[in-house]
């Protein structure tokens, strides 16, 4: 039989999957820090929930601090999973109090997203070349997706032939949370998409209805999304990250520069607030310092 902590996690897992439909990667996140917990509570012996107080956890979270010399960042992220738990005993009435009420978050400096800026972009789509060559069809297709509708690495895997609508030029997108959302496409991609996945047709076998599939018809791994935008990106930019979410990034950046409605850009995002949008505003409001700072006499 599972320890009752065990039951606990594993109830809360549940939750977070079946109703709250969060994704396989943040259920790991979530069940590595909650074990993470446990473990080091295995120091104070056997206790129930209730018996969890602020002290204890602080305990831990100066432990993360100073042995592993963990970042503010992550000891967020671990703070976060804790409260999500101990809210959800709450409604389970497994504790009348969470002992995370007291625990604040330590204060995390706002990193700007980088970004490819246009000149690079327009290099990778009209400069490089890819192999003529099924691999380097999809690679070109799925870079060029990433950027002009800035969706995410697990939305473009999961993408399906019956997500492009030819007929509205669109794409519908499966984000976080399972929700749905529906991205225009220009009709030069849309032409495109539209003979990639006619071609398809005459390889050999492919997996089911997904879009995007390699040379064997299996459908794409994350690992290959990830090597293919890095390959690529070293070619047209020398910022330290060159990884698919990049694109997501100049996507959203490069709407803001030309004046986009902030609305607009967080619903082409799929960001469920404003807040995690408004970071690109700060993208366009440093480039104008510089722009201000080389060109004004005074600046």
């Amino acid at each position: 039989m599972l320890p009752s902590h065990q039951l606990h996690i594993r109830a809360f897992l549940d939750y977070l999957k079946f109703q709250k439909r969060y994704s396989q990667h943040t259920l790991i996140s979530y069940e590595n820090d909650l074990n993470s917990f446990f473990g080091f509570l295995k120091d104070y012996g056997e206790m129930e929930l209730s018996e969890i107080k602020p002290t204890i956890i602080r305990s831990w979270l100066a432990t993360l601090k100073s042995e592993q010399d963990m970042s503010s960042k992550s000891l967020n992220r671990k703070i976060s999973s804790l409260k999500s738990f101990f809210k959800y005993q709450l409604r389970q009435q497994q504790v009348t109090v969470s002992p995370m009420t007291t625990i604040i978050s330590p204060k995390v400096g706002k990193k700007l997203p980088q970004f490819v800026d246009k000149k690079g972009t327009d290099a990778l789509f009209t400069q490089v070349e890819f192999p003529d060559n099924w691999q380097g069809r999809t690679d070109r297709l799925l870079l060029l997706l990433l950027y002009n509708t800035g969706i995410r690495k697990a939305e473009l895997i999961g993408l399906t032939d019956q997500h492009v609508d030819a007929h509205t030029s669109t794409i519908k997108v499966l984000g976080k949370g399972s929700k749905e959302r529906i991205i225009p496409v220009s009709p030069a991609l849309l032409a495109e998409m539209v003979r990639y996945r006619e071609d398809k047709k005459a390889l050999e076998t492919v997996e089911g209805h997904v879009f995007f599939v390699n040379a064997k018809g299996k459908k794409l791994d994350p690992r290959y999304v990830y090597s293919a935008a890095k390959k690529y990106l070293s070619l047209v930019t020398t910022i330290d990250k060159r990884s698919p979410h990049i694109l997501r990034h100049s996507f959203a950046t490069h709407l803001t520069d030309n004046g986009a409605d902030l609305n607009a850009v967080k619903e082409l995002l799929g960001h469920s607030s404003l807040a995690a949008t408004q970071i690109y505003t700060h993208n366009s409001i440093e480039k104008l310092k510089d722009v201000h700072k080389k060109a004004h006499p005074k600046a």
